[in-house]
Order: C-alpha cells, then structure tokens, then sequence
C-alpha cells in the first residue's frame, strides 16, 4: 500500500544513515567498535597520560578529545572507558583535585547533564547529572587542557549544524546567515508553509547542511532543519493539494514539516535536490566544529585500537559495582538531609555535604 501511495503522490525518500549518539550520549565500557570514530569525526587531541581521577583513581589512561565527544581509556583494560557527548555537557573547569598517582594538583571538572532512558550495559536512569574529574598526570600536559576548553566552546557555537532551530537568528535582511563551512545551493521563493489554518508564505533556502524556511512578512517566524536531523522527505496530498513534507528524526523532536511549493516543476526540482544533498550529506556529515590544535602538536586523524582486544568481553555491571553512583554530582542525594539553620542566610537549609560551603554554592551560581 506503501509503494501504491508514493506512485499516486510522487514519491519518497526515507533511509537510516545511523543515529549519531556519539555527541548526545554517555556511555560506559563500550565496545572496541564503538571506540573507533564513526565518518567525520575527528580526534583533535590526544593526552596521555590522564586519570579518571573520580571514577578509577590511581588507574592512568588516554584522553582523546574528538570534535564530538570525549573517550577516556584505561590502559589497565581498555574494556574500561567513558564516552561523553558534547551535547551532554553542562559546564568545564580547571579546579585542584586530589590524585592517588600526583597528589594535590590541578584537573579538569566537566560537568553533565544526561536525560536518555538508558546508559550503554549498565542501567537505565534519566535526568541524572554526573561529575567526571580528568587530571593530566604528565606536566608537559599541564597546559593541553586548553585544548579541551577551546573544543567545547567550538561545539557549543555551531549548534545549527546539528540541531533543529525554530525561530532563531539566522534571517537578515530576508538572507540567511551562512555558517562558517555552509553553502547555498538554492532559493526557493513562494514556499508555503502549512503549519497553519491559512499557510504562511516564504522562502526556501537549501544549503548542503540544511534547509532553511523562513516567512516573508516575519523573518523571526523560521525553521532551520539539519540534514543530520532529517528522518524523511516525501511528497504527500494535503488540504492545500500535492506538498513537500520534511520528517525530523525523533531525537530533535519528531516534527513533521509541510511545505507547499509552485509550480509543479518547483516542487519536483525541490524535492529531488533535499533529497540528493541528504544523501550525499548522510555519507560525509558537516559536523561544524572547528578548533585548530598548536602547530606543534601532531595530527590525529583516526582512533584505532588493535585487533585483539575485539575479543574482550564487556564488564558486567556487577564485575565493577555502582558505577554511575560514582559519578554522581551528588551521590548522597537519594535522602534528604536533616535540615540546619544557617547563620548566614538567615534560614533553615538542608544540612550541606562536608567540605561544601554556602558561598562555593554561590560562587557556582
């Protein structure tokens, strides 16, 4: 019935170029394959040797910083790793930390936030924060840690590569913004958009990153739609007659976008090129994060781990105990404490964990 619907109404293009949870998740312990880049992604740094200074204190590793995530690997077993999405984090910094291996020195703190229904083999959660302590053990790494502050900022910039933007400020003008690596293929003008009773009327921009709609009376009223969050492009009849409709993966929403476009020839040429740029996209995405290492410092191109420990079974969760108590923000949090007044406030306030002040809670807000 499917195929008897897209010969009626013109077609459909729907595949699975793979989801990309490599920014957007934390994972623990995970497979050799999963350690590997996945196409265009990058590794911009590699520091070793660095601690996981919360989690496997006293154990030294790797740190490698890709353009979408940071991999912790012990060197002990590399079945013991971390993998954390860019996406997932909430704030970095470079605090004093106490390691079994340097004693009191400085480490980078990066803090997240993680709200997915699963952790990769050890248990299921959501809304969790976690607090990962990283301390380069080297002194010659001392000052590499910039490294990874650059490559957040780097990440947390280019957003409109990746996400799904409504109503954002990348119109001027009735021209799109173009982002750093963008370029734009088309402009469709005329292009109604059907999310309301009476459509909007607008202009199409089609980029080899994404598709941009915005309204020609309200430049605010937009749309900016990654081709990295883009499930499926078909052609469909509607209330308006035959419309382009633009699917959004369930990660950024799961909207479903109408268009429509005159005349039919219009129509036919916009469908046919979103859909090639989203393929040709899908096989070498433009992830846009963009920081330049020190000249002095080599290029790492691929993150490859020998072929031997391909056989290396998984962790079982018991085999290492809590281990998501142990990154915890606050892993005493699942009772209340017994309240206390506070001088300084002038209130009752629950009672603080040791060696927590009023004012660092301050100095973090």
């Amino acid at each position: 019935m499917q195929s008897v619907m897209d010969g009626l109404f013109g077609g459909s293009t729907s595949f699975d170029p793979g989801y990309t949870w490599h920014d957007r998740e934390i994972r623990f312990d995970i497979s050799v394959k999963d350690l590997d880049c996945r196409t265009s992604e990058e590794i911009i740094e590699i520091i070793d040797p660095v601690e996981d200074t919360k989690g496997n204190n006293g154990d030294q590793g790797e740190l490698h910083a890709t353009n979408l995530r940071l991999i912790w690997v012990s060197k002990k077993t590399k079945r013991t790793n971390i993998s954390i999405g860019y996406n997932c984090v909430t704030a970095v910094n470079v605090k004093e930390a106490d390691s079994r291996i340097k004693g009191k020195t400085q480490a980078v703190y990066v803090m997240t936030k993680y709200s997915n229904q699963a952790v990769y083999v050890m248990t299921k959660y959501s809304n969790q924060r976690f607090e990962f302590i990283f301390t380069a053990l080297a002194k010659t790494n001392s000052g590499m840690f910039q490294t990874l502050l650059g490559t957040f900022k780097a990440y947390d910039n280019s957003r409109l590569y990746r996400d799904l933007k409504l109503r954002g400020a990348f119109i001027q003008d009735r021209e799109l913004k173009l982002l750093p690596l963008e370029q734009t293929y088309s402009r469709v003008n005329g292009v109604m958009n059907l999310s309301s009773e009476q459509g909007n009327l607008g202009t199409f921009f089609i980029s080899n990153v994404r598709v941009v709609w915005f309204a020609n009376l309200a430049e605010g009223f937009n749309v900016s739609l990654p081709y990295l969050q883009m499930k499926a492009v078909r052609l469909r009849e509607s209330k308006f007659g035959l419309a382009l409709v633009l699917e959004t993966t369930p990660q950024s929403g799961g909207y479903v976008l109408g268009f429509r476009v005159d005349p039919k020839e219009t129509l036919d040429y916009v469908y046919k090129e979103i859909s090639s740029l989203w393929q040709v996209y899908s096989k070498a995405p433009i992830f846009g994060v963009e920081y330049v290492a020190s000249p002095n410092q080599e290029n790492f191109s691929s993150f490859k781990i020998s072929e031997s420990e391909e056989d290396v079974e998984v962790a079982d969760a018991e085999d290492r105990g809590d281990l998501l108590a142990t990154y915890y923000a606050d892993a005493t949090k699942g009772a209340d404490r017994d309240p206390i007044y506070n001088v300084d406030l002038g209130l009752a306030v629950e009672q603080l964990k040791e060696g927590v002040t009023i004012d660092q809670l301050w100095s973090v807000l």
